[in-house]
């Protein structure tokens, strides 16, 4: 995959102004990370507090039902925009269940 060359310092607007509302989604920025998030399913709670403090809005529900091992039913899942995610680990520190590991980014 090729990416365009990021436009230099001189063609932002003034102030860092945005001018142009939800252009964010066009311009991924996981691929600076080193560590990533990984959920476990089977141990989540949807809780969702890993949703409610990603600071990057990189964890995302899903109409994915799931049934835990021990029989548990769930009507959603939890998982992580990895085109995104930028690793900062909020989400490993905030789950009360400690459902998210983080492991090594290996590219």
């Amino acid at each position: 995959m090729s990416r365009k060359p990021l436009p230099g310092w001189k063609s932002l607007s003034l102030g860092g102004s945005i001018v142009e509302p939800g252009n964010s989604v066009q311009r991924p920025t996981g691929d600076w990370r080193v560590y990533k998030p990984i959920i476990n399913q089977e141990k989540c709670v949807r809780c969702l507090l890993c949703w409610v403090y990603c600071p990057d809005m990189s964890i995302y529900i899903i109409d994915k039902p799931y049934r835990t091992s021990m029989g548990r039913e769930w009507k959603f899942s939890v998982e992580v925009d990895y085109n995104f995610c930028k690793g900062c680990g909020i989400c490993v520190e905030e789950c009360p269940v400690k459902a998210i590991d983080f492991i090594e980014e290996v590219k």
